[in-house]
Formats: C-alpha cells, structure tokens, sequence
C-alpha cells in the first residue's frame, strides 16, 4: 500500500548533472526593446527571437514569463539560469533573488523585484541608467499581472 510514495526513494542516478556555462546578456537598446515588445504579446516579435540564433534565449524567456515549463528546462539547459533566476524572482522567489546577487547580476535583480513591484527597485534601474532594464520589467509586472487575474477569472479557468 502507498508504495508510489517509495518509487524513487532507492533511484540510481546515472551521472552528475553537468555545470553549464552561463552565456552573456549584453544586449544593444534596440533588442532590449523588441524584448520588452515581445514580453507585451507581440507574438511577431517573439517568434523572431525564437528563430534567431543570436537571441532564441529571449523569445524562450517569455515563453518562461508564461508558465511554459519546457522554455524554462531550455533556459536552464542552454547556459541561461541567470535568466531563469530572473523570472523566478519575478514570482517571488527570495532564493532566486539571492542567487542573482550572489552571482553579481544586480541589474537582474533589480529587473525581477521592479517585476514583482518593488518601486525602490525600478527607481534604482532609472537612477543607474538601466531604463531599457526599467521598462522590461515594467511590462513583466503587467504580464504577471495579466496571468494573475486570467488565473482567478472563473471564465478563463483552464484556457492556459
């Protein structure tokens, strides 16, 4: 009786997940922007970046923001865990929020908790010249926000 709750109790793993390099996020202001767009719902947009070998990890990350869990495997497979750090912060992960400031990605940091509606944390991305940082996290509060009220719409229940 119960014995699912022992299924892997006694599982053998084969190999020690691998450590993936982290990969760069130097962007220029113009596909900041075009990311800030795409995080809005222009599905154009979006679809670019995941067809783009130069930015796919852009066009996944809003598949991340929308609860999509093969986008966040993705993130996390492909060298992009400070990404996925970020838009775990932006759901309120405290741990995630530490990781990125352990790891030095304060304007990550800063991007998830202005994300999550943190206001000393947006007024630091403007005061240190980070605006495109600033709307991008300004159009996840509103997506978070989106999914939220889409969540706890009777009518909307199960559309996801």
């Amino acid at each position: 009786m119960f014995s699912f709750f022992k299924k892997n109790k006694n599982k053998v793993i084969d190999k020690p997940a691998a450590a993936v390099k982290l990969k760069s996020l130097n962007y220029p202001p113009k596909i900041l922007v075009g990311w800030g767009e795409a995080i809005s719902g222009n599905t154009a947009l979006r679809d670019w970046f995941l067809q783009s070998d130069q930015y796919k990890e852009l066009g996944m990350s809003v598949h991340a923001l929308l609860l999509k869990d093969d986008a966040r495997d993705w993130l996390m497979a492909n060298g992009y865990a400070h990404l996925m750090a970020m838009i775990n912060g932006v759901e309120g992960n405290m741990d995630a929020i530490r990781w990125l400031e352990k790891s030095n990605f304060i304007v990550l940091k800063h991007v998830a908790l202005a994300g999550d509606g943190d206001e000393k944390a947006f007024a630091w991305l403007q005061r240190n010249g980070h605006i495109e940082f600033a709307m991008i996290s300004q159009k996840i509060m509103t997506l978070k926000d989106q999914i939220e009220d889409s969540h706890n719409d009777v009518h909307t229940f199960g559309r996801d």
